[in-house]
């Protein structure tokens, strides 16, 4: 299984914007990863063809399994 940290945003073009890290640690809680947004935005880290990000998107854990096919 494959887990995947998305940290979304919304920049000033009003426009989805998504930050994906892999592997993120085992029982991250919401609370790290609103801290770890609050900073990106307060910074100003990561612009996007949008423009700036300007608010941030709760964050999610994503999961997924990879199987062959016979």
């Amino acid at each position: 299984m494959t887990k995947t940290l998305k940290l979304g945003f919304k920049n000033a073009g009003g426009k989805d914007v998504n930050l994906l890290v892999a592997n993120p640690k085992d029982g991250i809680t919401k609370a790290e990863a609103v801290a770890t947004q609050t900073l990106i935005l307060a910074r100003k880290i990561f612009i996007s063809t949008g423009g700036e990000l300007v608010s941030a998107v709760d964050p999610v854990v994503l999961t997924s399994d990879t199987t062959a096919l016979a």
